[in-house]
C-alpha cells in the first residue's frame, strides 16, 4: 500500500509563501470576497491531547450522567466555549439542563400469571420471564387477553403488517424476537426498535417478547435474565412525564419459550407450528390466544439532573445565519466500574468519548479563529456536548424535542463519537453517507487531506442508528457520523485489527484509559486526532458556506420516512 506522508501544521515559510501568492493573484485579478480561497486554520495536536487528558482523567470518575465528574466535565466544556468567544446557545447560558428519571425494580418481585381452560399457571421471575422497571408509574398492573402477533412488525415500505387481521385493543400482545432478516441492516434496526410503538398505536396494554429456540442457540435465556432488570432512564417533559415510556403499556416481559406452551393450548396454531414456520424462514401467522395474563411490577424512582452544553459561532450571511449546522459529541460515559476482572475502578472513556469531545472543542476553536480573521461561516454553527448518550441517546433526544434554535432551521448534523485514534488511519467511514449529499461533502473534505472515504465495513452493526445523530435524523435532519477507517498508513499495522481489538478488549471497560492504551497500543495518536479534526472542520465549512442546504437522496429510506415533506411513516 502506498504510504501518505504529511504534516497537520504548515511551516512558517510555507504559510508566508502561500499568503504572498494569494495577495499577488488577488491584485492581478480582482474577485468577489466569497470566491477567494482562504487558508483554513490547522488543528493543534496538543490541544486535542489537553482536552482528552482532562476529560479522561480519574478525577472525572467516568463522567456518569448526573455525577459530579460529569458536572465538572460540562463546566470545563462551557469555560472552553467562553474562552473561544462562542455565543451562549443553551437555555441557561451555555447549559441546557435536562431532568431524568431513573427507575429500578423494587425488592418485591414482579409477578406473571397465565389463566387458561386448564387452570392457572404461575410463572417464576428470572426462571421463566424477566422484566424491567417502568419509568411511567411506580406500580404497574394489568389483566388482559393475549394475542400472538408474529414478529410484531409493520412497514409500509417493505410490505409488512403482522397486525393484519387481529384486534389488539386492550390486549397483551406476544411477539417473537427478530423478524427483520433480509432487510437492509439500518432499516432493520429502525423497524425492530418500533415494535412496542406499533403495539401502542393499535391499543395494546402489554407487550411480551417471546424467546425462541433459535435465539437460545445464540444467547441462552439465562444470560438475558442477567441484564434484564437493570435501571432504566428517561428524560422528563415539562409536565414531569417520562418521554418514550407509554403509560398505556402496563405490562412488559421477556418470556422463555419453554414457559409459553400453556398460552397456546387450544389456539388456532400451536407453539410448535410457530417455531416450524420460523425454522422454514416463513413469517408466522397472527391470531388470538385462549388465555389471559395478569402482570405486575413495582418500581423505585430517582430524579437526576444533567446538562447539555451548547455554544455557537454566528453566521455572517444576513439570511443563512438563521440556518444552523450542528456538531454533536456526547460528554458522558458509564462511570465507576463493575468489572471484577480488573483492579481499576473507573471507566475513563478516553476514546469513548473524551476523544470526540476533544475533537469538537478543537473544531470550535478553529471556527472561532477563522471568524476572528475575517472569515466567519455563512451559516451559524452549533457545538453541543450532549449528556446521557450511554443511557439511550437521551440528552441528544431531549435537544431534538426541545431545541434551543428552531428545529426546522438545523440543516445538518456532524456527530463525533469514539474516533479510534490508535493508528495512522488512511481512510474514514461516514455512517449515513449513503442517505444524503453529505457523503459527497465528506469525501471532498477527506480528499483535501489525502484521506479516502470508505464504505461501512460492518453494515450488520447498523451503527447509523446507534449514536446521538440518529435523534436528529428522526427529526428529518441529514446527518453523518464519522469513524476512523480500517486502513493504516503504516504497512506493518492492520487498522481493522486494532479497531476490533479495542472494541473487544477496551470498549466500555476500565481499559479505555490513557495508561492502558499506551501499554497495549503505544498510545493515542494525537497527530491523527488533529487530522480527524481538520477533516471535520472542512466538512462543516462546506455545509455552512454552500448556497444550498444538505438534502436527502431520493432513495434514502430515512429521508422518505423522516423528511418534512415525506408521506411515508414506517
Amino acid at each position: 500500500m502506498k504510504k501518505h506522508f504529511f504534516s497537520t501544521n504548515s511551516t512558517a515559510k510555507g504559510i508566508v509563501g502561500v499568503f504572498v501568492a494569494a495577495v499577488f493573484l488577488a491584485a492581478c485579478a480582482p474577485q468577489k470576497e466569497a470566491e477567494v480561497e482562504t487558508i483554513a486554520p490547522a488543528a493543534n495536536p496538543s490541544a486535542v491531547q489537553a482536552h482528552l487528558e482532562f476529560l479522561a482523567s480519574d478525577l472525572m470518575e467516568g463522567r456518569d450522567t448526573g455525577s459530579r465528574g460529569h458536572e465538572i466535565s460540562s463546566h470545563y466544556i462551557a469555560t472552553q466555549f467562553q474562552v473561544m468567544g462562542l455565543k451562549e446557545a443553551g437555555t441557561d447560558g451555555y447549559y441546557q439542563r435536562v431532568s431524568f428519571r431513573s427507575a429500578r425494580l423494587s425488592d418485591n418481585e414482579p409477578t406473571f400469571t397465565v389463566n387458561t381452560e386448564s387452570g392457572t399457571h404461575e410463572l417464576e421471575y428470572r426462571k421463566h420471564f424477566t422484566t424491567g422497571a417502568n419509568t411511567a408509574e411506580l406500580l404497574s398492573e394489568v389483566t388482559a387477553e393475549l394475542v400472538f402477533v408474529g414478529y410484531g412488525l409493520v412497514s409500509e415500505t417493505f410490505g409488512i403488517n403482522d397486525y393484519e387481521g387481529v384486534d389488539v385493543e386492550n390486549k397483551i400482545v406476544i411477539a417473537v424476537s427478530g423478524g427483520t432478516q433480509g432487510l437492509p441492516s439500518e432499516e432493520a434496526a429502525h423497524l425492530g426498535a418500533q415494535k412496542q410503538k406499533q403495539a401502542v398505536e393499535r391499543g395494546a396494554v402489554g407487550f411480551i417478547t417471546l424467546h425462541t429456540p433459535e435465539r437460545e442457540a445464540v444467547r441462552p435465556f439465562e444470560r438475558a435474565v442477567l441484564f434484564g432488570a437493570g435501571p432504566r432512564m428517561r428524560w422528563l417533559d415539562p409536565e414531569g412525564n417520562a418521554h418514550g415510556e407509554d403509560a398505556q403499556l402496563k405490562g412488559s416481559a421477556y418470556l422463555d419459550y419453554r414457559a409459553a406452551e400453556p398460552m397456546f393450548a387450544g389456539a388456532q396454531h400451536t407453539l410448535e407450528d410457530i417455531f416450524a414456520a420460523l425454522e422454514a424462514g416463513e413469517r408466522p401467522p397472527s391470531f388470538a390466544l385462549n388465555a389471559t395474563a395478569n402482570m405486575s411490577r413495582e418500581s423505585i424512582f430517582e430524579e437526576i439532573d444533567s446538562p447539555n452544553v451548547i455554544g455557537m459561532i454566528e453566521g455572517s450571511d444576513p439570511e443563512l445565519k438563521n440556518e444552523y449546522v450542528i456538531y454533536t459529541a456526547h460528554s458522558d460515559h458509564i462511570g465507576l466500574a463493575r468489572d471484577f476482572t480488573t483492579s481499576s475502578k473507573i471507566n475513563n472513556g478516553a476514546l469513548d468519548n473524551a476523544a470526540g469531545v476533544a475533537v469538537m472543542l478543537e473544531t470550535a476553536r478553529m471556527y472561532a479563529e477563522h471568524a476572528a480573521a475575517g472569515h466567519p461561516p455563512r451559516r451559524s454553527i452549533l457545538f453541543a456536548a450532549v449528556t446521557a448518550e450511554e443511557k439511550g441517546l437521551l440528552g441528544a433526544d431531549y435537544f431534538a424535542h426541545h431545541p434551543t434554535v428552531p428545529i426546522e432551521s438545523i440543516v445538518a448534523n456532524v456527530n463525533l463519537d469514539m474516533p479510534v485514534l490508535l493508528y495512522p488511519f488512511a481512510d474514514i467511514v461516514a455512517f449515513g453517507a449513503d442517505h444524503s449529499n453529505l457523503g459527497e461533502i465528506v469525501a471532498r473534505a477527506a480528499g483535501k487531506h489525502d484521506i479516502a472515504l470508505s464504505p461501512d465495513p460492518m453494515p450488520e452493526q447498523a451503527i447509523f442508528t446507534r449514536s446521538d445523530h440518529y435523534t436528529l435524523v428522526r427529526q428529518g435532519i441529514p446527518a453523518v457520523f464519522l469513524m476512523t477507517g480500517f486502513t493504516s498508513q503504516d504497512e506493518d499495522e492492520d487498522g481493522g485489527e486494532i479497531w476490533g481489538r479495542f472494541f473487544a478488549e477496551n470498549y466500555h471497560r476500565p481499559g479505555d484509559d490513557l495508561q492502558t492504551l499506551t501499554e497495549q497500543y503505544g498510545g493515542i495518536r494525537y497527530d491523527f486526532g488533529a487530522l480527524f479534526t481538520d477533516i471535520n472542520f472542512q466538512i462543516g465549512m462546506e455545509i455552512a458556506n454552500a448556497d444550498e442546504a444538505p438534502y436527502w437522496l431520493p432513495e434514502s429510506y430515512f429521508g422518505k420516512i423522516f423528511a418534512a415533506d415525506s408521506s411515508v411513516r414506517d
